[in-house]
């Protein structure tokens, strides 16, 4: 078995394969590295050349040219946009910025409400256009795929991988994996259900085997503002423009694409306790949410993700 890594979207990357003797690992590494540059190129909103920071920059009546990974990544952020009622947005890159967790930089307190507002005004799905290969920019919109763009990264990384003749393999980026094929010795690719720092499972450990499918947890735990002793996680709700605040911790989704999971993951986040295991049932996903409850957390595991655990 090989393995490969290196570094991507603020992140790391990483992928083991099952490889015939002989195989060059450095010059797959390589081809990875250099295929997930090209994404990074295009969808990094911290890269001031990059085609979303063009696009964020373009003025009112643009239309921009998209190149096909960005034209499917787009696509799919604004499916799921749609089908959330803007639980998930991929147009709330001011918001993002507002509270300091994107290319603007950090921030040392909450923005204000009037602040919010206007990068309220500013955003919203429904505000942008598809057209063919184009993208309308109406005056003011900035994407953000950081909810997503992860996720679209290991389907091309484990795309990359079958196409090299190593169908046998699992992926990772910044937590988002992707299993295809089975390990050494026939198992599958065993991973285990991510819990918040200083906290376990209340039913103990979950173990999935991904043969074929992809895993995303969005958790409040893993970027946050801290200001007057309290702590405003990443997880923004774009239709409010403020952090969510609905007890959700985490949300695992299981999905055959991983960019689809990492979209669901957040959405599910945003949706909360209620709403997120309803439209998890009304679309037949495999979610697994934990919910602080106060004194304890509380596990709510879709129909489908328990069918998974047999």
């Amino acid at each position: 078995m090989i393995e490969l890594g290196g570094p991507t979207m603020g992140v790391a990357w990483s992928a083991k394969a099952l490889a015939p003797v002989g195989f060059d690992a450095a010059a797959a590494e390589a081809a990875i590295q250099t295929l997930l540059n090209r994404l990074v190129a295009q969808m990094s909103p911290w890269e001031p050349q990059s085609d979303i920071s063009r696009f964020n920059r373009a003025p009112a009546g643009a239309w921009m040219d998209m190149a096909p990974a960005f034209h499917h990544v787009l696509s799919g952020a604004l499916r799921w946009a749609q089908a959330s009622d803007g639980a998930f947005d991929p147009t709330a890159g001011r918001l993002v910025d507002l509270w300091g967790f994107g290319p603007a930089g950090a921030v040392e307190a909450p923005p204000a409400p009037a602040a919010i507002k206007a990068a309220l005004a500013a955003g919203g799905w429904d505000r942008l256009a598809l057209e063919g290969s184009r993208a309308f920019q109406p005056g003011g919109l900035e994407l953000d795929f950081s909810g997503i763009a992860k996720g679209f990264g290991v389907d091309e990384v484990s795309r990359a991988l079958s196409a090299m003749g190593l169908p046998d393999h699992l992926v990772e980026i910044g937590g988002e994996l992707r299993g295809q094929g089975v390990k050494p010795g026939g198992e599958p690719w065993w991973v285990e259900i991510a819990a918040p720092p200083g906290s376990a499972l209340p039913g103990g450990p979950i173990l999935l085997a991904l043969h074929g499918l992809a895993i995303a947890t969005s958790g409040d735990y893993r970027r946050f503002l801290e200001h007057d002793g309290r702590r405003y996680a990443h997880t923004l709700d774009p239709r409010l423009g403020r952090q969510i605040d609905n007890g959700v911790r985490s949300v695992s989704v299981i999905h055959g694409s991983c960019m689809d999971a990492d979209a669901l993951s957040t959405a599910l986040s945003v949706l909360g306790p209620v709403a997120g295991p309803e439209f998890a049932e009304k679309h037949g996903l495999a979610a697994y949410f934990l919910v602080d409850d106060g004194d304890d957390l509380r596990e709510i595991p879709s129909s489908k993700f328990e069918a998974m655990l047999g």
